[in-house]
């Protein structure tokens, strides 16, 4: 017997949004991968990421900070827009 599970109420109200399903934690990662940390204290001026960087510590201090959660996930965006692709027709 299969049961059927109602559609995902989270889903159906953020269609459109590029970081729904994407954690905190996976873009801290990704952040810290691509641009390292002195990279990333560069780009967003946050202690965190200047003095004894850790994925821990960042998280706590992302989670309980507002504007700094959004300058990071700013910064994953701006990093994961698809490349545009060029017309080889000519």
């Amino acid at each position: 017997m299969t049961t059927k599970h109602p559609p995902d109420p989270v889903a159906a109200v953020q269609p459109n949004n590029p970081l729904h399903g994407i954690t905190l934690e996976a873009m801290l990662c990704e952040l810290v991968s691509r641009h390292g940390w002195d990279g990333l204290g560069r780009r967003i001026e946050i202690r965190c990421f200047l003095n004894e960087p850790s994925i821990a510590s960042s998280l706590k201090f992302l989670r309980r900070t507002p504007w700094a959660r959004d300058q990071v996930e700013a910064l994953y965006l701006a990093g994961a827009k698809p490349a545009v692709r060029q017309d080889d027709s000519k």
